[in-house]
């Protein structure tokens, strides 16, 4: 019923409305269409700045998630990082985002290059924090901490 693939241009709006209604939902924020349209335009316009992969349902995009990367001495390898993760209200509690995280956990197994896979979720998002955990995420003794312009 559901199928993983890399997205592709014709996804950009679909994954900028995904984008837009996630920041939303978990963390009341109203992202201009625009820019987050530039944005997610940018990712597949230029690979190194990371992928995004798509959940299909009958040729219909239900979720999707970005991976941006960050390069660790530590473990001379490139270390995952999941972002912007958001399955579609009517495909929740369907297993679409095991799905996703399954797929992405393979993709991770077959290259050598990739020593992990991290997130960062607001504090707040109880419920996702519950299913990272239950798919086998742990929590970080690290802490973030940012500066926005």
């Amino acid at each position: 019923m559901y199928k993983v693939i890399l997205a592709k241009n014709e996804h950009i709006e679909i994954i900028a409305e995904f984008n837009r209604q996630m920041a939303l939902e978990t963390e009341t924020i109203e992202l201009k269409p625009e820019t987050i349209q530039a944005g997610v335009s940018a990712v597949l316009k230029d690979p190194t700045k990371g992928f995004y992969l798509v959940c299909e349902s009958e040729s219909e995009v239900v979720a999707c998630l970005m991976i941006t990367t960050e390069w660790s001495d530590w473990r001379n390898g490139d270390i995952w990082w999941l972002q912007s993760v958001y399955v579609h209200p009517d495909h929740r509690q369907k297993g679409v985002f095991s799905l996703l995280y399954k797929h992405l956990k393979e993709m991770i197994r077959e290259r050598e290059d990739i020593a992990g896979l991290r997130l960062y979720v607001d504090e707040h998002n109880q419920t996702a924090i519950k299913t990272y955990i239950a798919l086998g995420m742990e929590t970080s003794n690290y802490q973030m901490l940012e500066f926005m312009k």
